[in-house]
């Protein structure tokens, strides 16, 4: 893949617009994550902030990109021609950008966000954060990274980047700078604060690593 473009320059000289959020086509089985998107959604809305996500009107995704809407927010979608069926394409969002594949949708949703947030999802989840984490490690990028870590649900992952810190495989100097939040409420501060510089609300993943 074609590495990402670095023009975002220096992170505290951005305002934070837009958050792309990569979650699951599933509800997964605690409710809670449901509920969590369609939070997300409702607050990213109600700070005025755009919507870049996965296209599908299925599961979390569809949860988060219809309480933006219902919300009065913008929602960009972004999806490949090969999984409009599969993944529900969502005609209502304000913008509607259909790719050929899998890597023109992961870079067009990377160049759209000045963030981003995992809320619970599967294998295509994990590898799209896994994916803009690496970036920025290799200073590709300087965008935040939230895992929304509902009910414990990215502790493993968490538990796994602390180990192989330990083993040195994450060594000083490529770090993985990432922020962790156990609720919806810390999510948007979050960003806004790697983003513009406020007042830190969640946690640090480096902070994380340390302490594990």
């Amino acid at each position: 893949m074609t590495n990402p473009d670095t023009s975002g320059g220096d992170a505290t000289f951005r305002r934070l617009k837009s958050v792309c959020v990569y979650c699951g086509t599933g509800e997964g089985v605690d409710p809670a994550y449901l509920q969590a998107a369609t939070r997300l959604g409702r607050q990213l809305a109600g700070e005025g902030l755009s919507l870049v996500y996965g296209g599908g009107s299925i599961g979390l995704m569809g949860a988060v990109a219809r309480a933006t809407l219902e919300g009065g927010g913008s929602v960009t979608g972004i999806i490949p021609r090969f999984l409009e069926e599969r993944e529900v394409m969502m005609q209502s969002v304000s913008e509607l950008i259909v790719t050929d594949d899998m890597h023109e949708r992961k870079r067009t949703m990377f160049e759209r966000a000045d963030g981003f947030v995992a809320l619970p999802g599967g294998i295509g989840t994990l590898e799209e954060v896994v994916e803009v984490l690496t970036w920025g490690q290799l200073g590709r990028h300087a965008k935040p990274v939230v895992l929304a870590d509902i009910g414990g649900f990215w502790r493993p992952l968490i538990d796994l980047l602390a180990h192989m810190r330990a083993e040195g495989f994450i060594r000083p100097g490529f770090e993985i700078d990432y922020r962790i939040a156990t609720t919806v409420e810390e999510i948007l501060p979050a960003l806004r604060s790697a983003v513009e510089g406020e007042s830190p609300a969640g946690e640090s993943g480096l902070a994380d690593l340390e302490k594990l």
